[in-house]
């Protein structure tokens, strides 16, 4: 045996180390249980996103926000915490905001869906995302598409007298204030800071003032 034969590269090392610690800790009886395992529940779904009907075959499992990103490649709607903490997925599904990361695709047969993706363009920005723009509101931009999508159905929150935490007398309709703006839109969270930025910007879009 020569030198070259005992040459190897960092990687062939690791490759062939993992390879036999592998084969040491992996229980005798695994791959027969591994060959035996059941394929996973799959289901159809049916539901419409940014207005055209959509329809999937899924395993059972797979959260709304993993569909819409994976397998239907809208990926405006960003996978922050994974834990419906932060706001990053909030969607609007049947006029209503909620955080996809947190709901089964399979939930929402003939729901009505929208994504960042379906409230505006590059060349006709919907009113809110103009005025994000506007008033930067989205910084690194990572958790605007959930910010954009939870204003919108904010102000028709306030518009439709959904009351909130902060509303004073809940057999009135809420009024339009930061305080009330602040406590809906306290479930996204923006690391970059710009919460006055964005009260800002929706206030403009409500004609109100807050």
């Amino acid at each position: 045996m020569d030198d070259s034969d005992l040459k190897f590269t960092r990687r062939e090392f690791l490759v062939t180390g993992a390879s036999s610690a592998a084969v040491i800790a992996w229980p005798p009886s695994a791959s027969a249980q591994q060959s035996g395992a059941k394929p996973p529940p799959m289901s159809k779904v049916s539901f419409e996103v940014n207005g055209k009907p959509q329809q999937l075959e899924l395993d059972t499992r797979t959260t709304l926000l993993d569909a819409l990103r994976e397998h239907l490649h809208f990926t405006g709607s960003k996978k922050g915490c994974d834990q419906g903490q932060c706001g990053a997925c909030t969607v609007i599904i049947n006029g209503r905001r909620k955080v996809s990361c947190l709901t089964l695709a399979v939930m929402h047969e003939g729901d009505k869906i929208k994504t960042i993706e379906g409230l505006g363009t590059p060349d006709k920005l919907h009113p809110m995302q103009a005025a994000f723009v506007k008033h930067d509101g989205y910084q690194c931009g990572y958790c605007t598409p959930g910010q954009i999508c939870s204003a919108v159905a904010v102000l028709d929150e306030i518009k439709s007298g959904i009351p909130s935490h902060v509303t004073a007398d809940l057999m009135a309709k809420p009024q339009f204030t930061a305080a009330e703006l602040r406590e809906r839109m306290s479930g996204n969270i923006c690391r970059c800071g710009a919460y006055s930025n964005i009260v800002d910007a929706i206030t403009e879009v409500s004609g109100g003032k807050a």
